[in-house]
């Protein structure tokens, strides 16, 4: 068991103890009831049930460990959930909690439109009769995403034709108050002319009709599409670590 510095409620509590910080804007939804810690320079939450993860955190990745750790022990948090939480050693988290799949990614963000680019006016929202396209793209070009048409974490669809004929894709999966792009997929006969850039730049500028902050997430050894995502503007980055409790 463990007494945690400050209970917390509410998303508003948490985003101020958090500094507003994107990631927790990003993870918890306005009207949504959330509660929360404050524990060694870490504020974290625990999400309703249903949600992509069952906590997070930002802030220091020990103290966060330690409140994961006792909730998982007294049954707050089960076998199967996630967590997340700021860059942690693989050895410290295994010896915290017990863990079934550990992966380590980046959170990027941006606050301003990007640079043009050729062809991002090609970027057009796609609708449910795109979803049999989306799915024979999403297949050949991207087939280990979580994003698929048909999930209900998925706001819209966007991408770039040509004719008939689906090049590039892309889900926005905005959730709280930061736009989030997802699942960005070219066709692999079509890379290499620029549609990445373009369909990235067009959604972009798309979200930011709606908010005031655009974020993707990255695995850090995708070192070409972490070069694009910067020339783009999304030069700001949280280093996370997700966390499948076994």
């Amino acid at each position: 068991m463990i007494t945690v510095d400050e209970a917390l409620s509410g998303r508003e509590t948490l985003l101020t103890a958090a500094g507003d910080h994107p990631f927790a804007r990003h993870a918890l939804r306005p009207g949504e009831a959330v509660h929360g810690w404050r524990h060694g320079g870490a504020v974290g939450w625990l999400l309703p049930p249903g949600e992509w993860s069952a906590g997070g955190a930002v802030g220091p990745p020990g103290p966060a460990l330690d409140v994961f750790a006792a909730q998982r022990a007294d049954g707050t948090l089960r076998a199967g959930q996630s967590v997340n939480l700021s860059r942690a050693d693989p050895d410290e988290v295994a010896a915290r909690l017990p863990v079934a799949r550990l992966s380590d990614w980046d959170f990027l963000w941006t606050t301003g439109p990007p640079p043009h680019q050729p062809e991002q006016e090609r970027v057009v929202r796609l609708t449910e009769a795109d979803h049999p396209a989306l799915a024979a793209l999403i297949e050949e070009a991207f087939p280990g995403t979580t994003s698929r048409p048909g999930d209900p974490g998925v706001v819209d669809w966007y991408g770039i034709r040509d004719g008939d004929r689906l090049l590039a894709c892309g889900a926005d999966r905005s959730r709280g108050d930061i736009g989030f792009l997802a699942g960005l997929t070219v066709a692999p006969g079509q890379r290499g002319r620029g549609l990445g850039a373009a369909l990235t730049a067009g959604m972009t500028c798309a979200l930011f009709g709606r908010y005031d902050a655009v974020a993707l997430g990255v695995y850090p050894d995708n070192v070409g599409a972490i070069r694009l995502y910067r020339r783009l503007g999304f030069t700001a980055t949280e280093h996370r670590t997700s966390v499948k409790l076994a």
